[in-house]
C-alpha cells in the first residue's frame, strides 16, 4: 500500500514538472468556414420500356352514303376564260430637252429669240450659255417719235461639282433700247423741233458673278457679283454685292445666318434742272440671325435683320433693325393652314433697279435708300378640293423713304428746242415719301388636267401718302 502510494506522488510531480514547461496555446476559438466547390454530376438515363397500345383502324365500319344529283339545264352564253394578269398602264415619260432653240414672230414687226444650249458631265461639271432677243419695229397710231425697242441678253455659266462642295461662275451682258417717245398731247410740237430730237436711249450692263454651296459644313455657302450699269447719257453705276451664310445647331435646332456685304457708287452727268452732276455712294454690312422651330403642325421662324449703312457721298452712317418673325399653324392638314408674321428690311435702291421697273426715267435721278420699317400681315390658305387651292391674307406696310416716279415738267412749249431728249415732259422721275400700305389678297387656283391650271388673284391696294399728292 505504501508503495503505491509513493509511486503515484512520484508520478504526479513528473506530470506537474512537464506541464510547467508547456509553450501557451495561441490558438483563437473562432468558426471556420470551408467552402467547397459544387461538381455537378449527372446521372445515368434509363429508357423506359413500355410500348404504346395502338387500336387497330381496321375495326371502324365505314357508312354507306346513298345521293342522287337534280340537274336542272339553265340557259346561258357565258363561256369561262383562263384569267389573265392586268396591265399595269404606265404614264408617259417626261421629255427632258438638254438644249432648246424656240424663235416667234409678232405684230409690229417683233422678233423673238430664245436658246439655252449647254454640255458638260453630270457628276463633275457643266457649262452653258443662255441667249434672249426680243425687238419690235413699232408703229403706234399719232405718235410722233420712234417707238420701237429692242432687249437683247447673253448670259454664260461653268458649274464644278466636287465631293462635298460645288461651286459656279456667272458672266453676262445686256443690252436695252428704247425711246423717249410719250411726248404731251397738250402741246402743239413743230416738226423742227421733232426732227431734232434724239429719243433713243441705249441701258448697257455687265456682269460677273459667282456662288459656292457646301454639304457638311456650318458655313453653307456664299454668292457675289459685280456689276456695272451704263446709259447713253455717260451715266454709270457700279455694285458689289456679297452673301455668305452659316448654319450653327443650338440644341435640336439650327440658327441660319447670312450676312452682307453692299457696295453701290454711281454717278449721273446732269440734273434736270441744272448742269451739275448727282452722286451717290453707300456701304451696307447687314446680319441676319434665323431660328426656325419645328414641331408637329407649327413652324415658326424666330429671326431678325440688323444693319449698318454708311452715306460715303453725305459722310452719314445709320443702324437699323428689323424684325423677321414668321408663322404657320396646321388646323386641317393641306385644307386649313393659317400664317402671321411680322417682316421688315432695308432696301437699297439703285438705278439699275429703276430702269428695270420704268425705262423712260430720265438719268437726272436722286438714289437713297428706302427704310421699309414693317409689314404684318395674317391670312390662310390650303385647299378646298383636292385640286382646287386657295390664298388669301391682308396686310399693312410702314416705308420711309419710298421711291414714286413722277413724270417730269416740260422745258419747251413746242418750239423752244431743248438740250435733252428727255426735257420734252416725255420721262419720269423719282420722288421719295412716307408711305403706308393696306392690302388684301386673295387667289384662287384649279388644275383642270395634267395640260390646264387655271388661277386668279385680286389684290387690293390703299396707299397713305405724307407729302406727294
Amino acid at each position: 500500500m505504501r508503495k503505491l502510494l509513493i509511486t503515484s506522488f512520484a508520478l504526479l510531480i513528473t506530470g506537474f514538472s512537464f506541464s510547467q514547461e508547456t509553450k501557451k496555446d495561441t490558438l483563437k476559438t473562432g468558426e471556420i468556414i470551408v467552402v467547397k466547390p459544387y461538381t455537378p454530376k449527372i446521372s445515368d438515363a434509363f429508357k423506359i420500356k413500355s410500348n404504346p397500345i395502338i387500336e387497330s383502324t381496321n375495326s371502324i365500319k365505314r357508312e354507306t352514303v346513298n345521293y342522287s344529283i337534280f340537274s336542272i339545264p339553265v340557259a346561258s352564253t357565258f363561256t369561262p376564260s383562263k384569267g389573265k394578269a392586268k396591265g399595269v398602264v404606265r404614264e408617259p415619260k417626261e421629255r427632258l430637252f438638254e438644249n432648246y432653240i424656240s424663235s416667234g414672230f409678232g405684230n409690229f414687226t417683233s422678233p423673238l429669240f430664245e436658246a439655252y444650249l449647254h454640255s458638260g458631265d453630270i457628276r463633275y461639271n457643266d457649262f452653258g450659255i443662255f441667249i434672249n432677243h426680243h425687238s419690235s419695229e413699232g408703229g403706234i397710231k399719232n405718235l410722233l417719235l420712234n417707238d420701237n425697242f429692242s432687249n437683247t441678253r447673253i448670259d454664260m455659266y461653268y458649274k464644278q461639282f466636287e465631293r462635298d462642295f460645288n461651286w459656279q461662275l456667272n458672266t453676262g451682258i445686256q443690252r436695252d433700247q428704247y425711246n423717249y417717245y410719250g411726248l404731251s398731247k397738250d402741246v402743239t410740237f413743230d416738226e423742227t423741233f421733232i426732227n431734232s430730237l434724239d429719243e433713243e436711249q441705249i441701258y448697257k450692263n455687265i456682269y460677273i458673278g459667282g456662288k459656292i454651296n457646301f454639304d457638311d459644313s456650318f458655313f453653307k455657302g456664299a454668292t457675289a457679283e459685280i456689276y456695272n450699269f451704263s446709259d447713253n447719257f455717260n451715266s454709270n453705276e457700279f455694285r458689289l454685292l456679297a452673301k455668305p451664310t452659316f448654319e450653327f445647331p443650338i440644341s435640336t435646332e439650327l440658327i441660319n445666318s447670312e450676312f452682307l456685304i453692299d457696295f453701290v457708287a454711281g454717278k449721273f452727268k446732269q440734273n434736270y434742272l441744272t448742269s451739275s452732276d448727282i452722286n451717290h455712294s453707300f456701304l451696307n454690312l447687314g446680319f441676319s440671325p434665323n431660328l426656325e422651330v419645328l414641331r408637329e403642325n407649327l413652324t415658326v421662324n424666330l429671326g431678325a435683320k440688323l444693319y449698318y449703312t454708311n452715306d460715303l457721298e453725305h459722310k452719314t452712317t445709320d443702324f437699323y433693325a428689323y424684325p423677321n418673325v414668321t408663322a404657320s399653324y396646321k388646323v386641317v392638314k393641306e385644307v386649313l393652314i393659317i400664317v402671321a408674321g411680322v417682316t421688315g428690311d432695308l432696301i437699297q435702291n439703285t438705278y439699275r433697279n429703276f430702269a428695270d421697273k420704268n425705262s423712260f426715267i430720265s438719268p437726272t435721278l436722286s438714289v437713297q435708300q428706302t427704310d421699309k420699317q414693317y409689314r404684318a400681315f395674317a391670312g390662310a390658305k390650303g385647299k378646298l378640293a383636292s385640286n382646287i387651292g386657295y390664298n388669301f391674307n391682308v396686310s399693312h406696310t410702314s416705308e420711309k423713304n419710298k421711291p414714286l416716279f413722277i413724270q417730269n415738267q416740260t422745258k419747251t412749249d413746242g418750239i423752244i428746242p431743248v438740250e435733252k431728249s428727255y426735257e420734252a415732259g416725255n420721262s419720269f422721275n423719282v420722288v421719295y415719301d412716307d408711305v403706308k400700305t393696306l392690302t388684301v389678297f386673295g387667289e384662287v387656283t384649279i388644275d383642270v388636267s395634267d395640260e390646264f391650271d387655271f388661277s386668279a388673284t385680286l389684290t387690293y391696294s390703299n396707299f397713305t401718302t405724307n407729302t406727294q399728292f
